[in-house]
Order: structure tokens, then C-alpha cells, then sequence
């Protein structure tokens, strides 16, 4: 009787796809959200002046800094969506050192901003564009990540939701013709502290099972 039992459980099993190691599922969303970069930039264009701004050290750095912040939340992205952080949990903290390092970036490029830059005529504008270009991604992210089991939900939407806007800040910082660092803090950045928010939010309600 057991025997049979047992040979039943075998014809009965139900082979379950092993998921991806979180190194190869951040360098998917990478791949993923560069290619949507690019294609945004070919569709809508790019800032004229580009290549000259590059040439001034401190865009230089502040784009470097979001491409460090897009890397590190979609690492610790993919963490959060394991139970036990795939015993990497250093790694699902390294957000909040590429946010410092944007915040010193910004914090010298004010310095450096003298005279100040004249302030574009709009305002918000800038913070619905990087909003609605996130929404995909923010989508694609949820429901990647709803398929885990992630056990720590709120912080695992807060990074999806930072990662897309982070990208959404790149698209606009290489479109849009603006040198003024007080508009980019205010309008660009600081929503980001409302976005974190949301997506803790939005974790618990998607990402929680």
C-alpha cells in the first residue's frame, strides 16, 4: 500500500522551473531598461548639446551617479524577492550608498552652479514626464516580481518603483535642455522621496502573499 503511494506521488510530480540567480534577473531589467532608454532617445531625440555637457565634470558625474542607481535597485530588486535575500543581504542595501552619492554629486554641482543657471519656465512638468515615462517599467517590474515570494513586500516595491523612476530621470536629464541644478533637485529628485512611498504602498498590496 505504501509502495503504491509512493508511486503515485512520483507520477504525480510536478516539475518546478528553478528561478534565476538575482545577479542574471538585475542584468535582465538592466538590459531591459537600456533598451528602452535607447529607444526613447531615438523616438523623441536627445538634448542638442549633449556631447558638450558631457564635457562639464559634474553632468558627467550626476549621470553617472543615476546609471549606479539604476544598478544598484535592480540588484536589490531582484534580493528582495527572495525570502532570504539569497544571502545576499549587503547587496539589497546598496541603493542607499548610490543615493548618497547622488546626493554629493548634486551638492558639489550647486556649488559649482555660479551664477546660477536661469530656471525653465515650467515646473511639475518635468516630475509628470519622468512619472509617465515610468510607468511601463514600473508595470514590468510588478509583475516579474509578483511571480517570487518576496517576504519583505514593501521594500521590494519601493526599490521597483525607485529603479523605474531612476530611469525615467536618465531619459530626461539626456532630453531635456536644462543646466538649472535647483529645478533638477526639486523637480527631478526630491519626487523620488514620494515615489520610495508609493512603492511601499504598492508592495504591500502587489507584491504580499
Amino acid at each position: 500500500m505504501i509502495e503504491e503511494l509512493i508511486e503515485s506521488l512520483i507520477a504525480d510530480e510536478v516539475l518546478v522551473k528553478s528561478a534565476a540567480h538575482p545577479f542574471m534577473l538585475s542584468f535582465q531589467w538592466l538590459g531591459v531598461a537600456v533598451i528602452y532608454l535607447v529607444l526613447s532617445l531615438v523616438l523623441f531625440g536627445q538634448r542638442p548639446d549633449l556631447a558638450a555637457q558631457f564635457q562639464h565634470p559634474w553632468f558627467a558625474a550626476e549621470i553617472a551617479a543615476l546609471l549606479c542607481i539604476l544598478v544598484a535597485t535592480s540588484l536589490s530588486a531582484a534580493l528582495l524577492v527572495f525570502p532570504d535575500l539569497h544571502q545576499l543581504r549587503g547587496f539589497a542595501f546598496a541603493p542607499l550608498a548610490a543615493f548618497v552619492l547622488l546626493i554629493v554629486v548634486l551638492f558639489f554641482a550647486w556649488r559649482a552652479d555660479t551664477p546660477p543657471a536661469p530656471l525653465p519656465l515650467h515646473s511639475f512638468a518635468c516630475t509628470l514626464s519622468i512619472a509617465l515615462f515610468s510607468l511601463l517599467p514600473s508595470a514590468a517590474m510588478f509583475f516579474v516580481m509578483r511571480r517570487f515570494a518576496s517576504t519583505h513586500a514593501r521594500w521590494a516595491g519601493s526599490v521597483a518603483l525607485l529603479f523605474a523612476f531612476s530611469t525615467g530621470a536618465l531619459w530626461l536629464r539626456l532630453y531635456e535642455v536644462n543646466d538649472s541644478i535647483v529645478h533638477v533637485i526639486e523637480w527631478h529628485y526630491l519626487p523620488m522621496l514620494a515615489i520610495g512611498s508609493t512603492g511601499m504602498w504598492l508592495g504591500k498590496k502587489i507584491l504580499k502573499w
